[in-house]
């Protein structure tokens, strides 16, 4: 809006960034943006992630079973930025997120909570080694699996990692929480105003990850 003094013609900017974005796959054209963008961008992925390899690979929609989790997950990854940028000063205001839910379904999945892959909880759950568990996603797909559950390595709770968009069973999200997220030195405070929620993350909350243990808390 910043650029333009209508709404017609900020929606003519809109339809000029979306021409200029790689296609939608066509199994997500049926989907809001914030479902099918995971599996939109055919560029490299940098680093790759839990189970996703770097380079040139399919996509995977990340969530978390509670909003709880969900949070914790968004909060170490913020302290993680300033982990890797530690000449970066820490924001002078709260950064506001929107939490939202949306439904799927699938008979093709895997628990990684449940015997008998529970037995190999490390693997699936250790704070930076991603090997074992790209090389099982590798594996589920090529089986046709859509969805894999499996225990957070930053929290108490269950995460869902979805490999394919025929997974969802809602097209759009269902509800919406707008969150703020304080970071700083003494940690990430974590407010949804309404329902009111509040959550906490202190220095040692994520100590276990070498990365964040070794974050200069003081800048």
């Amino acid at each position: 809006m910043a650029l333009v003094d209508t709404l017609g013609e900020q929606q003519v900017l809109e339809e000029l960034l979306e021409a200029s974005k790689p296609p939608i796959p066509p199994d997500c054209r049926h989907l809001h943006y914030l479902l099918a963008t995971p599996f939109r961008y055919g560029s490299v992925y940098p680093t790759g992630s839990r189970f996703r390899r770097a380079g040139l690979t399919p996509g995977v929609f990340y969530a978390s079973q509670s909003v709880a989790t969900a949070i914790a997950e968004m909060a170490f990854h913020r302290l993680l930025f300033f982990a890797e940028s530690p000449a970066t000063p820490w924001p002078a205001s709260a950064g506001e997120y929107t939490a939202f839910a949306v439904r799927f379904s699938t008979s093709k999945g895997l628990d990684l909570t449940a015997p008998p892959l529970d037995r190999q909880s490390d693997r699936w759950s250790h704070p930076t080694d991603y090997t074992a568990c790209q090389a099982l996603a590798d594996a589920a797909r090529a089986a046709g699996t859509q969805v894999l559950r499996y225990a957070s390595a930053r929290a108490t709770g269950r995460n869902v990692a979805l490999l394919t968009c025929a997974a969802f069973t809602s097209h759009a999200p269902l509800e919406r929480q707008v969150w703020r997220l304080h970071v700083g030195a003494p940690g990430v405070r974590a407010i949804c105003a309404f329902p009111d929620q509040r959550l906490a993350f202190d220095r040692s909350a994520f100590a276990s990850d070498p990365r964040i243990a070794r974050l200069n808390w003081e800048r």
